[in-house]
């Protein structure tokens, strides 16, 4: 099958056949990052503005490196040195870069749905970088992966995902696209970091605490708090809250022997993810990184037109 889509801003957009293409793709890319010379000409002429309206570290320069590694020419823009400060709106902004005729806007804003806002009316792809707390298909995409090269597969594993579930983008995406591909996600978290109605997203089970989750996982992936989303405070200390849904040496022997631990960052040590367990054999924090280059890869050149098919 061909990828169809102009647009890459949820995963829930997706099939199950074109999350495993995307997948696929993004191994065939990672031979690509192994070389000494990183670097094809899949996208030569093609121009990708990077549109980052909050701060990133992995994802904004991920990208930048999978543009300029299939030759592409990635410009990045950040809003205070944008005329957003002075001003502009979003959709000004954005047909002044499409007057410069670019062919793949990857963006991250604040607001919940800006992606969808710009996809309707401007004819270049649009990928989503993060939006709100709405969702984050390309951290999604490379968490499954990530799975995926540990286990051999999706369908049938246990994945906890345990925090601030309401405030995050990731954990959206990864429930939305791993329920597709058949995995069965546990919730845990503060009763006021949980999303009314969490169970109609999916095969998802809300647990009462961070221990009924992680028992017997396969995966636990941590979520940072997400403060600056809040608006007010949730939790009486960081202390408390560590104290009952930190990840530390201990209660890590509740999930299997083989479970693998991920988070996809900033970490907050010592307090969702105890340094010990976040530097540990099994953390794959590092290799969720590594796998954002290749899955990232894989997006620019399927909304580019990519023929490549999934065996």
């Amino acid at each position: 099958m061909g990828f169809k889509h102009k647009d890459i801003i949820a995963l829930r957009d997706l099939t199950k056949e074109e999350i495993l293409l995307l997948l696929d793709t993004a191994e065939n890319m990672r031979e690509i990052n192994s070389r000494d010379i990183k670097k094809v000409p899949t996208l030569r002429g093609k121009t990708i503005i990077n549109l980052f309206y909050e701060a990133s570290t992995r994802t904004r320069t991920s990208f930048e490196i999978a543009a300029k590694r299939l030759s592409a020419d990635a410009v990045n823009i950040s809003p205070s040195t944008s005329s957003a400060t002075k001003g502009e709106t979003l959709l000004d902004t954005a047909k002044n870069l499409m007057a410069m005729k670019p062919d793949i806007i990857v963006m991250r804003h604040a607001i919940s749905g800006a992606h969808y806002f710009l996809a309707k009316r401007l004819p270049c792809s649009i990928i989503n970088a993060g939006d709100g707390a709405h969702e984050h298909p390309s951290q999604g995409l490379l968490d499954m992966l990530t799975m995926r090269d540990r286990f051999g597969k999706l369908d049938g594993l246990k994945v906890a995902i345990v925090g601030d579930v309401t405030h995050s983008r990731v954990a959206r995406s990864n429930i939305q696209g791993l329920t597709k591909m058949g995995s069965q996600v546990f919730l845990a978290g503060p009763p006021t970091m949980i999303p009314t109605g969490a169970e109609k997203l999916g095969n998802v089970t809300v647990c009462n605490s961070m221990n009924e989750a992680i028992d017997g996982a396969d995966v636990v992936m941590m979520l940072r708090i997400q403060l600056e989303r809040q608006g007010k405070t949730l939790l009486p200390t960081l202390k408390e809250y560590s104290r009952y849904y930190g990840l530390n040496p201990e209660n890590l022997k509740l999930a299997k022997k083989d479970a693998m631990v991920m988070h996809p960052g900033p970490i907050n040590r010592g307090v969702e993810l105890s340094s010990y367990v976040a530097d540990g054999d099994q953390s794959h924090v590092m290799k969720q990184v590594e796998n954002g280059v290749a899955v990232r890869m894989a997006m620019l050149y399927h909304v580019s037109g990519g023929e490549l098919t999934a065996e």
